[in-house]
Parts: C-alpha cells; structure tokens; sequence
C-alpha cells in the first residue's frame, strides 16, 4: 500500500471514498487490523430519536460506529429519562427488549435501562458486531442524593450490558491509570474490540448552562474513576468521562485536581474548532486519544446537517479523518453507506468497510 503525505491524505480518502475501495486498490480491507484510536468512524447525533430511527435497533442495524444518547437524571421525574428536551419523562425509540424477537415489537419511550436493554438484545442477536461507541450525555449532570450518580449509572450499564461492555479496566491493563496505558499499549485492535460497547460520558448542555452545578460530569466521573483505583475496585467502572469542548494545548490542564486528568483519553468537541488549524489534532492521535469531532457539517464549507450529497459527507468524512478524528459525528441518519464507512485515523491510507 503507498505511503501519502498528510497535505495529500484527505484528498485521497474523498477519492477512496467515493469509489468505495482502498487508495490505489480494487477491493476493500478489513478494518479489523485498525487499532481502535487508529481508525476513524462516523456516529449519529441523537440516535434515539423518532424522526430518525422508528426504534434504537434500526440505529443499531445502520452501521454506525457511534450512536449518541441524552439522558435526564433530576429529581423530578423518574429514572434515568431519555429525551432530547423533556426532562421529566420519556421520548424515544426504546422499549425495553427482552431477546432480539421484541426489538420492533413493544412501545416505545423507555427510560435508560429501556434503551440498553435494545442494546443488549441486539448484541446478543449479533455477536461479533462492529465496536460502537455509546456516547450519553447528560443533560443536568449526575444526581448522587436521587440514586443517579457514578456508581449508580456504573450498576445499570453493568447489569443491561454486562460482557458486552469495554471497561477502563480493560483499557488500562494493570497500568497505573489510563493516559499511561493508552501512551504505552495504545488501544487494542478492532477486531479485538469485536462485540464492544464503548461508553463516552459528556457533560449536558444544562448542566453546562446552570450556574449552581459546580460539579460537572467529567470532572465527577473522572474523580470516581481515580477513586476506585485507588481502592483496587477499577473493574466497577464501566464508562469513560470525555473532556468536552475542542480547546488548543492540553484541555485536561482546566481541571484544578491534577490527579483526575490522566483518568482522561476521549476528547469531544466541534469538528469546525478541531479542523480550524488552531489545535494540533495530531498530538491527539500520538498519545492514542480519542477525538470524537461532532457538528462536522459546519466544517467550511458547510453541507447539509442531514441529507448532503453522499459524496459530500464521505468527503467530509475523510477531510476530518485526516484531521485525526476517531469519530466523525452528524445527523446523517439517510446516509447508511457513509455511517458504516472506517478510515485509517490521520489520512493516510484509502477506505475500509464495516
């Protein structure tokens, strides 16, 4: 396979994309042989909802390598809810499948529990699947004293999900935290990683908006993580904190508590501030970090946030592959062939399938 300057890379993924072969080849490959931080995959804003998907396994069935979910926690409601803008309820397209039988079958609008249960019975319908980021935000942060907090949500995901999650554990090895095992080991390959969930963990755009939460859910998951570590308990966790917000430098320095940063390799940001050319995304892919780029759209020139050409999104795709994205992430729910599409991370080397 030939080697291609960085300056030259995007350009020939747009063109292995749009042909739907490698770079300089008439086949596809296995995206298998791709360590996890060194591919790049396209995930789903917001996958639970309706308007895209009719039920959470069509969204499991579309190929993409991240699905996003919001989740409500306050206390004025029930549970752990699922909805982009009602906090107190449910607005979905879960609904709590016992086996893959009940996938399309049971109404719709669950909570949390609800959702992986979906989650569950599709993975068990489809093992050896390809691995799928989980990325949940929480829109008013954790809520410890309503039975919603770390340990909590760690419970849920352990119980609903169980074998099928890629814990920090799994990541670190026995490594004294997670930024010295991905920086020594990196992450395994994907087709170790075959059957996973990974499950990033972002601070909600209220939490974010309230002046009187002081502790967000990066920084409060991050702190459980160090914490169970430090009890020899790391394998309870089931869930990575993601620094959210493209920033240049090392983002994890805003955080005053030294000792939760290394507890940090997923960073989640817009696509428009990481391609801008401010922030060296390369120091990202190195270290073998994750960067999840979402709105990726708004990139210049901006495209369609729904249903652009297909031969826009790839080449947006293999633009921001080429800006070292793990995750290029949008609203293209139309687009199947894009959504399972896995390209090597930096822009070097053509297109795999998934």
């Amino acid at each position: 396979m030939r080697k291609l300057s960085r300056t030259a890379g995007a350009a020939v993924l747009a063109g292995a994309l749009g042909l739907g072969v490698m770079a300089g080849e008439a086949r596809s490959a296995d995206p298998g042989q791709l360590a996890y931080s060194g591919s790049t995959g396209v995930g789903v804003h917001n996958a639970y909802e309706k308007a895209k998907y009719p039920y959470f396994a069509d969204a499991l069935d579309s190929g993409a390598g991240m699905l996003e979910i919001d989740v409500w926690t306050n206390a004025f409601g029930r549970s752990w809810r699922v909805s982009h803008s009602n906090p107190l309820g449910n607005d979905n397209n879960c609904e709590n499948a016992a086996h893959a039988g009940e996938l399309r079958t049971k109404p719709r609008n669950q909570d949390l529990g609800g959702c992986l249960a979906d989650i569950r019975a599709w993975h068990d319908a489809h093992p050896g699947h390809r691995p799928i980021l989980l990325k949940i935000e929480l829109k008013d942060g954790f809520q410890s004293k309503s039975g919603r907090g770390p340990a909590a949500l760690d419970a849920l995901l352990t119980a609903r999900l169980g074998d099928a999650l890629f814990r920090p554990a799994d990541l670190a090895r026995g490594r004294a935290d997670l930024d010295t095992a991905v920086r020594a080991d990196g992450w395994p390959a994907r087709s170790a990683m075959a059957g996973k969930f990974v499950v990033e963990l972002i601070p909600g755009t209220v939490e974010e908006d309230n002046p009187m939460d002081t502790l967000w859910t990066d920084r409060e998951y991050a702190t459980h993580l160090r914490d169970l570590a430090a009890a020899g308990r790391l394998r309870d966790a089931a869930a990575f904190p993601a620094v959210h917000g493209a920033a240049s430098g090392d983002p994890r320095t805003r955080y005053a508590d030294a000792g939760i940063r290394p507890w940090f390799v997923v960073f989640d940001g817009d696509a428009s501030a990481y391609a801008g050319g401010s922030i060296d995304t390369a120091w990202y892919d190195q270290r073998h970090y994750l960067v999840v780029m979402t709105d990726a759209h708004n990139v210049a020139p901006a495209i369609d946030g729904t249903r652009p050409t297909e031969a826009q999104a790839r080449e947006r795709v293999g633009l921001l592959a080429g800006r070292h994205a793990s995750v290029v992430s949008a609203d293209w729910y139309p687009l199947p062939a894009v959504l399972s599409a896995v390209l090597p991370r930096g822009g070097a080397q053509g297109l795999y399938q998934e």
